[in-house]
């Protein structure tokens, strides 16, 4: 009997997305132009960001940060993606799966975490205005979003080690565009009820806890709103508050589906619809709703692009 910590297998092969050679270059396209857009929103988000001083506040820092995180998330699958639905050759070896995912593992379980950073933000800026400066000063966002890298880090080896460590003697065959834990787990010639237990209680820890911090910030941020005398200062605080929780929303619920249900449960065609949202549509969506509509961004657009200038 194989020893937990050896493997047979070498080499995966990706089934990816199952399209007809007639439809294929038409999704080809597709991916292509949305990774693209995905690279041209969040990389001009950081630029705008970094270049405008008036940018410069707790709120832009995180939504740099978001963007810098959804840039590496989707370039850690879409290029992959891409290159095997342009040719025959869909493998991937061993140690570059494990590697695959790691990185998407830290990048995904620190992202969640920011969401939850994000909210204290907003909870901060609507229900203590005045001292909003000085509680988030740069120091303290700093080390928030340190703390997100380093729980995703923890978690992302955790998930990767107890998934890895089972043995892989064949087949091969992965029904996914990426290696993600539940898909690969179904590969492993061994029980995997003690890495659904590991996966639930770790979906616990880096998806709800985040999410309940979320709804119990935002419902205090709901009755501080509600006692604002002004109705455009209800409506101001409302919309940042949506932009920030369909942002959540699309991320948060597609991932805690995936990961915290028994991989018996899992079907293969549903989990990687469910990856693509949370890993591709998220990452496209996110600049248009979280700051390429937002007045701010669009005049330091402007500016940089010489057609404006920003308000004194």
């Amino acid at each position: 009997m194989q020893e937990p910590n050896q493997s047979s297998v070498t080499e995966f092969i990706l089934l990816g997305f199952f399209f007809s050679p007639r439809t294929t270059p038409l999704f080809f396209s597709a991916f292509l132009t949305t990774y693209l857009l995905i690279i041209l929103g969040n990389g001009l988000i950081i630029i705008l960001i970094s270049l405008d001083s008036h940018l410069h506040t707790p709120m832009y820092f995180f939504i740099v940060t978001l963007s810098m995180l959804d840039l590496g998330y989707t370039t850690t699958t879409m290029p992959q993606m891409l290159a095997h639905l342009a040719s025959q050759k869909k493998t991937i070896s061993f140690a570059s799966c494990v590697a695959q995912m790691y990185i998407f593992l830290v990048l995904g379980i620190t992202e969640s975490w920011l969401f939850a950073i994000m909210s204290i933000d907003r909870y901060v800026a609507i229900c203590h205005p005045l001292r909003y400066k000085v509680i988030m000063s740069p120091w303290l966002c700093r080390v928030m979003v340190l703390f997100c890298g380093l729980w995703g880090v923890v978690s992302a080896l955790v998930y990767t080690v107890f998934a890895m460590r089972l043995p892989y003697c064949g087949p091969n065959k992965i029904n996914h565009f990426f290696c993600e834990v539940p898909a690969v787990l179904k590969l492993a010639c061994a029980d995997t009820s003690v890495n659904d237990q590991v996966d639930f209680i770790l979906g616990f820890n880096v998806i709800l806890v985040p999410l309940s911090l979320i709804l119990v910030i935002y419902i205090n941020i709901f009755i501080a709103i509600l006692r604002i005398c002004s109705a455009q200062g209800r409506l101001k605080a409302f919309s940042t508050c949506a932009s920030h929780i369909t942002v959540v929303t699309m991320f948060c619920v597609p991932a805690m589906v995936m990961y915290m249900k028994p991989g018996s449960e899992a079907s293969p065609e549903e989990d990687k619809k469910l990856a693509l949202f949370y890993n591709v549509i998220s990452a496209f969506l996110n600049p248009i709703i979280y700051s390429l509509r937002n007045k701010d961004v669009k005049r330091a657009f402007l500016k940089v692009m010489g057609w404006g200038r920003a308000p004194e």
